[in-house]
């Protein structure tokens, strides 16, 4: 955008590209898994990212039914299409386009996101977060956020930011800050979209770990300009800025950004824990009825 410096200094560059592979869940949902598979198994307090995105029903119509969670965090963010969500906590909401549900499993909840739409595009992102040891076992939480609650920065060259989590400051240095409060991580969650030609920029802790995922056009990332394209992850080195041009073609791309937990991670299918007793644990507990 308009307010990006020339000098390149402390800017994080692109120290790996990540494809992310074909995969399927829930009830036969198709997806592709980004972070979680073998080429990522975790960025540091990022679990799982996936996207879905299909025209046919029948790659989404199963949707996820009720299963459980403990220990960690998902984020689902809807562009297109109508999901509901439902838990054992008595939380129910629509996830319509344009709109997140940042979900805190905590000790423990038992959820489903079943689409309600019978036709027509499905697509989205489902991002896991950890929790911190000290907060696995906290009661469960759920915040429901409506499209008209995520603000859209607009820029005078044509780009956009929708501002999920965290602060964004735009050409004028006015800060916008994201829906999403109180987060372990404190984490950084912006939707940008950028016209051809033009650039973008955006401060970041430098202790804090750092992606790009490009889900639309191509961008140029860093003052190396790596070039990642539709369906490429990038993991961002040092810094405490980053700055991504669309030269080529218009990009829309996902930034994502959170403070490193730097504990054990032991994971088995939807719980998250810090160690294989607590996993032992966990399912006794939900195969006891214990969730509730």
């Amino acid at each position: 955008m308009e307010h990006v410096r020339q000098d390149l200094s402390g800017t994080r560059e692109a120290r790996q590209l990540v494809r992310g592979q074909p995969t399927s869940d829930g009830d036969g949902v198709k997806l592709t898994r980004v972070i979680g598979g073998r080429s990522l198994a975790d960025l540091d307090p990022f679990l799982l990212l996936d996207e879905f995105g299909s025209e046919s029903s029948a790659d989404y119509i199963g949707g996820f039914p009720s299963h459980p969670h403990r220990g960690f965090e998902t984020v689902t963010y809807m562009l297109e299409g109508r999901m509901r969500h439902r838990d054992n906590q008595g939380n129910e909401g629509l996830l319509v386009p344009g709109s997140v549900q940042w979900m805190t499993a905590g000790r423990g909840i038992v959820h489903s996101e079943m689409p309600e739409q019978e036709e027509g595009r499905m697509r989205g992102f489902q991002l896991w977060v950890n929790l911190p040891a000290k907060d696995k076992m906290t009661a469960p939480r759920y915040q429901d956020i409506a499209p008209e609650r995520i603000p859209q920065v607009k820029g005078a060259d044509g780009s956009q930011v929708r501002v999920i989590a965290g602060d964004y400051a735009d050409a004028s240095g006015h800060v916008t800050r994201g829906p999403v409060q109180g987060i372990a991580i404190e984490p950084l969650y912006l939707d940008v979209t950028l016209p051809r030609g033009t650039r973008f920029e955006q401060a970041l802790a430098a202790s804090h770990a750092a992606f790009i995922y490009v889900f639309e056009g191509q961008a140029r990332i860093g003052g190396r300009a790596t070039d990642a394209v539709r369906g490429d992850l990038a993991v961002l080195g040092e810094g405490d800025r980053v700055v991504v041009a669309a030269e080529v073609a218009d990009a829309r791309f996902m930034l994502v950004a959170g403070r490193p937990l730097n504990e054990p991670v032991v994971k088995y299918g939807p719980f998250v824990m810090n160690t294989r007793a607590q996993i032992v644990q966990a399912v006794d507990d939900y195969s006891a009825g214990r969730f509730a």
